[in-house]
């Protein structure tokens, strides 16, 4: 019998946990939870949403996976060690160059005062993937690459010179300068014209098709997390609340998050006000000791044990979960 073929786990997480200190006590009042008990794996090649509204943790997670901020709890496997394990073998330079991230801001992330060479150049250079008298020709071919023509004009021009969709192809072409594993994608599309948003995803999905670069998506539009990413996690308040495949979690929502988000899609042909599956309210503020689920104040189908436990994970279907009483 010949075996199945699976999917090459590159990056995995397991009960992740960020914590924020707001204020000067040391009690765990005195916390924020950002992250909580969040787990996944990323695979070679392919792509996961982490999907939700401002405030559900999406971007703390990937920061935590840059070592942006130092975790608090909960395990990240990389290539299948520990990660401080790899670093250790590897060097902290090493898992930088594996793992790059694009901002949400490209003209924030690019420096004003060096032009778009420069750039692409000097991770090039940090990352000893060529040598001086190559630097040019591999500048010219990353922003080929990425659809940005004539290359050796737009080399020679400033952030400043070019539309947000050309800088946040200059993002992406600096971030694959350096030949990574992962790409963390933090709302790459949120600040962009809807007219190029499109072509962006287009080129992500390129690269992770035909270069089998992983992609984690951070988005608060799930209509593009279906379209671009072979599997979706949605979050809400730290917590990831649904999960799975991106086709059935978006065609048959379990969560009454997930109905909320998906509800608040406008649809073409169609005008007006529309009732959202929800009650009114604020995002809450998570903290270590708050109990419950974090969704229970906003739920229409609450019950009393939703506001005493934390939901436990429930498979309902191949490759879909969820963390509901409900269910």
């Amino acid at each position: 019998m010949e075996k199945l073929n699976t999917p090459e786990v590159v990056l995995s997480v397991n009960h992740l946990v960020k914590d924020f200190p707001v204020g000067q006590s040391t009690s765990k009042n005195s916390y924020m939870r950002a992250v909580n008990d969040v787990s996944f794996d990323l695979c070679k090649g392919e792509a996961l949403a982490i999907v939700g509204e401002s405030g559900s943790g999406k971007s703390t997670g990937a920061r935590v996976l840059t070592r942006i901020y130092d975790k608090t709890d909960g395990e990240i496997i990389f290539k299948g060690k520990p990660l401080d394990e790899f670093i250790k073998d590897n060097g902290t330079l090493e898992y930088a160059r594996q793992v790059q991230m694009i901002f949400q801001d490209p003209f924030g992330s690019l420096n004003p005062v060096h032009s778009i060479y420069h750039h692409i150049a000097r991770p090039l250079l940090i990352h000893k993937r060529t040598d001086k008298s190559n630097v040019e020709k591999m500048v010219l071919e990353l922003l080929e690459l990425v659809g940005l023509f004539p290359a050796v004009e737009t080399s020679q021009k400033f952030p400043h010179e070019l539309s947000g969709g050309q800088r946040q192809r200059v993002a992406i072409a600096r971030a694959l300068a350096v030949d990574p594993e992962v790409i963390l994608a933090d709302e790459p599309i949120s600040m962009l014209d809807v007219s190029v948003r499109l072509g962006i995803l287009n080129l992500m999905a390129d690269l992770k098709d035909k270069h089998g670069i992983s992609f984690m998506y951070i988005t608060h539009d799930i209509a593009t997390a279906r379209y671009f990413a072979e599997k979706t996690a949605v979050m809400y308040v730290g917590h990831m609340v649904e999960w799975g495949n991106s086709d059935k979690v978006t065609q048959t929502p379990q969560h009454p998050y997930t109905k909320l988000l998906l509800s608040a899609v406008p649809e073409a042909g169609k005008s007006g006000r529309r009732e959202l599956g929800a009650k009114k309210g604020e995002i809450p503020m998570w903290r270590p000791d708050t109990k419950g689920c974090p969704f229970a104040a906003r739920c229409p189908n609450a019950i009393d044990i939703c506001n005493d436990s934390f939901p436990a994970v429930n498979q309902i279907a191949e490759d879909h979960f969820i963390r509901c009483h409900n269910i």
